[in-house]
């Protein structure tokens, strides 16, 4: 006899999530799909062509009858809380749970609101934006980082065969602050309020540098093996964006939503701290990121 498929659920059908529906639908695994917001169905577009994920979309976690065996979490690190009773719902102590989150805390955050469930870290390393007519655009193809631990397992078998391609990576460390460091510089450009070519100033480029190695001392301190050359790399990645390119944080700022700016930048002087590492440069960014996403006071 085969055992049962696994029961496969995602919480948060936003760009991200809307990607891995994707990927799980046209691989044969649809999941249970929960969100803020009931939608009939959710549609992804990409150079391969439009896949629609049927629904609905449950608002309810009354809904979801019994624990699944995976769940992706892919709201936003400021939504975590409020899905806390959806993660009740749908995690036992059998249950694992794939953050699709930015930052390196993701353990940390959502342990306390799943009691004895596996939590499994991931590294996003695709872009997706949501279009006004509701549709996804993937822009990259999608692939996804997991750390060689508990639960990997699941989430490369979840997703074996589909468009995402999973890493299982002994160096996990070193690939989250890899991407950290992406996403702290990314919060010049929400204090900016400028796209991508604001890195081609000069003044700015120099800012970014001193910011990224002060990034670097605490990434290493905190036992990331990333290169010397990692502040100036991530600098040339940035000028090779095509000058209208924006990101999350920016996009944030620009519709008046709530900010990422403690895990994607916080964290850095929070460890900095802890580690007894100087931050002087996140120790200005950080209240200005705080104040912008306070709103008007």
């Amino acid at each position: 006899m085969t055992s049962p498929a696994p029961r496969v659920a995602l919480i948060g059908p936003g760009a991200i999530g809307t990607t891995v529906a994707a990927a799980l639908h046209a691989a044969g695994r649809t999941p249970f799909i929960a969100g803020r917001t009931a939608h009939a169905d959710l549609r992804l577009e990409s150079q391969r062509g439009t896949v629609v994920v049927p629904g609905p979309v449950s608002t309810d976690p009354a809904d979801a009858r019994e624990p699944a065996d995976l769940v992706f979490l892919a709201v936003k690190a400021t939504q975590t809380a409020a899905a806390a009773d959806w993660l009740t719902a749908l995690c036992g102590p059998a249950t694992v749970v794939c953050v699709l989150q930015n930052g390196i805390e993701q353990r940390e955050t959502v342990a306390s609101l799943t009691p004895g469930a596996t939590i499994l870290p991931a590294v996003v390393w695709f872009p997706a934006v949501r279009e006004d007519d509701g549709a996804v655009r993937l822009l990259a193809d999608p692939r996804l980082t997991v750390p060689e631990a508990p639960g990997s397992q699941a989430v490369e078998h979840a997703l074996r065969g589909s468009d995402i391609d999973v890493e299982v990576s002994p160096d996990f460390v070193t690939l989250a602050w890899r991407k950290l460091l992406q996403n702290a510089a990314a919060g010049l450009m929400a204090v900016a309020g400028r796209r991508a070519g604001v890195f081609g100033r000069d003044d700015l480029g120099h800012l970014t540098l001193d910011y990224l190695g002060e990034c670097l001392a605490v990434a290493r301190a905190d036992g990331a093996h990333l290169d010397d050359d990692e502040p100036r790399r991530m600098l040339d990645k940035f000028r090779g964006f095509p000058p209208d390119m924006g990101t999350s944080i920016l996009a944030d700022r620009e519709h008046g939503r709530p900010l990422e700016w403690d895990i994607r930048n916080g964290v850095i002087a929070r460890r900095g701290r802890a580690l007894g590492i100087p931050t002087p440069i996140s120790d200005v960014l950080v209240p200005l990121l705080a104040a912008i996403s306070d709103g008007p006071g």
